[in-house]
């Protein structure tokens, strides 16, 4: 991003920022339903009651983006609790020499003893307890990362939300788990709704949850959830929304926004394992799907056949590179729809974007102050914000999603 880009969003940012955090201080309730909330700092609008947690958001992100258009509101969830159900859960010290699971202190690798957890899905957090009491009968030990002795690192809890299916990840420091049989044996018989089991080797000193290697011990090692009306197959490794309530409002506002007829051609960029683009191809002539990760391009092509949808095609390459090709061999894409990382866009990425000239953009954003830095460029480009709208998919923190619609200029 050019430094002229970068200057001109800072007063915005600095004086939203200011209103926010006043905001913050404004709506304070007393009563706070969860003993680790100043340990944790993963819900850092829990003194908030909910409606003016949506308050506080839409103020940040309208201000945030009031320069290039007006958002048409926020979406917020009716029953907010309970709704991460992907669930990780570290073991390890807890600050006082001993060991405990839970979530880390925020910026730190010491474990806060969590039991239960307002975000989390109820049975993930049940069935991590009873993985707790399991490993002191079977005697397996948890991972010190200070000598890089033991066994146990981390719990992954994924469940889904139409369907029901359970999925356990126990990350280990090798791949062999003690009494392995008997261990998962005593696990569903607590918890029967588990319907796969797998090991991940996480053998690294590193900061990353899950390692290369896994092996399935129970089950068939992934599950499946609908989202849209559609099935999507999801593995340890597999990038979906932790919220897929929320997730189904976002997605459907961002095809609403795309505006599709059945005669488009439309580029799903930043793809991941293909969800938008499934989901909107029945909507479109012809889509494609790019992303850099190879296992999520595997789960995409899989996605689309498990779903019978024929005119969506998926290519493991950067996704600016693979636009400046489609330049270059003079491709007409109608529509893109991008969903980048919390990092946004390159420039180099935005250039390739405006050199393609689509006649809408949709950009569903995570972060929003990279989504206002970027729609700097787009609308310095030929492009104006036409519509835009928040969606609330992490209640109690501070972070929000938002579909926004570009339309070139000139169309």
């Amino acid at each position: 991003m050019s430094q002229k880009s970068k200057n001109n969003n800072k007063p915005v940012n600095k004086q939203n920022e200011k209103k926010a955090q006043e905001l913050k201080r404004k709506y304070v309730k007393k009563d706070i339903a969860c003993p680790v909330y100043k340990k944790c700092g993963g819900c850092q609008l829990l003194h908030m009651e909910y409606k003016n947690q949506l308050g506080w958001k839409w103020k940040k992100v309208s201000g945030l983006l009031e320069p290039y258009g007006r958002l048409e509101g926020i979406i917020g969830m009716e029953e907010p609790d309970h709704y991460r159900h992907k669930v990780h859960a570290a073991f390890g010290r807890d600050g006082k020499g001993g060991f405990a699971s839970g979530i880390y202190k925020e910026g730190t690798h010491t474990v806060v003893p969590v039991k239960e957890c307002l975000l989390e899905n109820e049975k993930a957090d049940a069935i991590i307890r009873t993985i707790g009491e399991l490993i002191k009968s079977f005697k397996i030990k948890i991972y010190d990362e200070d000598t890089g002795y033991g066994l146990l690192r981390h719990v992954l809890i994924r469940s889904g939300y139409r369907t029901g299916q359970i999925m356990v990840v126990l990350v280990l420091r090798s791949p062999i788990l003690p009494s392995k049989n008997n261990f998962v044996k005593a696990l569903c018989k607590e918890h029967p709704e588990i319907t796969t089991v797998v090991v991940n080797v996480n053998d690294k000193f590193t900061s990353m949850v899950l390692g290369e290697r896994e092996q399935v011990i129970y089950g068939k090692g992934y599950i499946e959830d609908e989202l849209c009306g559609m099935t999507f197959k999801i593995s340890p490794k597999s990038f979906y929304q932790v919220n897929p309530a929320q997730a189904e409002i976002l997605y459907k506002k961002a095809i609403e926004y795309a505006g599709l007829s059945g005669r488009e051609t439309l580029l799903d960029a930043y793809c991941g394992t293909g969800t938008i683009g499934i989901i909107a191809a029945p909507s479109a002539e012809r889509v494609i799907g790019v992303e850099f990760s190879k296992d999520a391009v595997r789960d995409a092509v899989a996605g689309a056949k498990r779903n019978g949808v024929s005119n969506i095609r998926f290519y493991q390459a950067d996704a600016g590179r693979f636009m400046e090709e489609l330049v270059e061999e003079k491709e007409k894409v109608d529509v893109v729809i991008m969903d980048p990382p919390r990092s946004g866009c390159s420039e180099s990425f935005l250039s390739s974007l405006t050199r393609l000239k689509p006649e809408k953009i949709v950009y569903v954003s995570c972060n929003p102050e990279t989504l206002a830095r970027d729609l700097g460029y787009l609308c310095g480009k030929g492009y104006r914000m036409k519509r835009g709208m928040a969606v609330d998919m992490f209640p109690y923190t501070e972070h929000v999603e938002v579909a926004c619609c570009l339309q070139r200029k000139d169309s």
